[in-house]
């Protein structure tokens, strides 16, 4: 029988997005990360996500996604799909985040027991 170590988990990836909309751009935010998480969901890895709105509390982040992967692996893949789905578009992310007036605070996060 073989001991597993640290180094044999593969720990979940867990990316988290939290958002600064201004209501007028609402609709249009809404739909983006709805399109977003489609192309998501139908890639290689994907275990679970939230698409959360803040209906309390004094924070300035009004809107969040917790997205859930097997493992870090899969993210080169997620956003290689993504890039490709904003070029479908036509999309820059990054323009229509500025013109539409959000603010973006991102990061992916393992848990602590896993670290």
């Amino acid at each position: 029988m073989s001991s597993s170590t640290q180094a044999d988990i593969i720990a979940p990836l867990y990316r988290i997005n939290k958002f600064a909309v201004p209501t007028a751009a609402r609709a249009e935010f809404v739909d983006l990360v709805e399109r977003t998480l489609a192309v998501i969901r139908s890639q290689e890895g994907y275990v679970k996500d939230l698409f959360l709105e803040q209906h309390a509390g004094p924070g300035r982040f009004n809107f969040c996604t917790m997205i859930e992967f097997e493992s870090e692996a899969f993210a080169p893949k997620v956003a290689a799909a993504i890039a490709d789905f904003d070029k479908s578009l036509g999309v820059d992310r990054t323009a229509l985040m500025a013109k539409l007036g959000v603010e973006t605070d991102s990061a992916s996060y393992k848990s602590f027991e896993a670290a």
